[in-house]
């Protein structure tokens, strides 16, 4: 293939497989923006902050050992499995509102699947080493495969390496569509809100959630405009 004919390719392509995740990823971002700022600003009837919150859900579990503290930024709320520890954002940690509790509860849903050993979340721990690096390493293999015809052979193993942040990526959604499951089960079961409330809850973790489809669906669409631009340079 002709280098014109070959940069053409190229550019199609990222039409064809890109431009979708692209705008695909922009809207789930809006709706998520949209979900947390309406719930985010309902306080809830229970006055229960994020904190108070994730303490219930991990009491009603029976976990042991979790610290929850707060940590600066915006839709930074996640759990350590290293240290033990929820970390819940200045807009969830003491804030009373109906998103807090949907949030601070989907992290310690997190804390109960470490706890328990949840076998998908080991999966994904185990991937993780190997993503870290794929990450990393994978464009730079990629770019020189591309610019110089004598590399060619590293555009494969770059493209090996991003499989594996890939499949990070994509073995990383029952893990969260689990903690927000576990997390609505218990807000249900424990009364922490309202069925009003419950519906806002479950809508915003919804919301989120389309955050972890998009980017799955944008690595995968990626890898395989990757495999079909290789074969093509063949």
């Amino acid at each position: 293939m002709g280098y014109f004919s070959y940069l053409g390719y190229y550019n199609w392509s990222y039409l064809a497989f890109m431009l979708p995740c692209i705008i695909l990823t922009i809207a789930v971002q809006i709706k998520m923006k949209s979900a947390f700022s309406k719930y985010g600003n309902i306080r809830n009837s229970r006055g229960l902050t994020g904190a108070q919150a994730a303490e219930r859900l991990l009491m009603h579990k029976g976990v042991t050992g979790v610290r929850i503290e707060r940590i600066a930024g915006e839709y930074t709320d996640h759990f350590d499995p290293r240290t033990n520890v929820i970390r819940l954002s200045d807009a969830v940690y003491d804030r009373a509102s109906i998103a807090a509790v949907g949030v601070a509860c989907h992290e310690a849903g997190h804390a109960v699947q470490h706890a328990e050993g949840y076998v998908p979340n080991k999966i994904r721990s185990a991937i993780l080493p190997a993503a870290n690096i794929g990450s990393k390493l994978s464009w730079i293999f990629i770019i020189l495969g591309l610019v110089l015809s004598a590399l060619q052979p590293l555009l494969y193993v770059g493209i090996i390496l991003f499989s594996a942040s890939v499949l990070f990526t994509v073995a990383t959604l029952p893990v969260e569509f689990n903690a927000s499951s576990r997390a609505l089960k218990v807000i249900k079961e424990t009364g922490m809100l309202s069925d009003e409330e419950y519906t806002g809850a479950r809508k915003t973790l919804s919301a989120a959630a389309m955050t972890y489809v998009a980017s799955a669906a944008t690595a995968v669409m990626q890898l395989i405009r990757l495999i079909l631009i290789a074969r093509n340079r063949d």
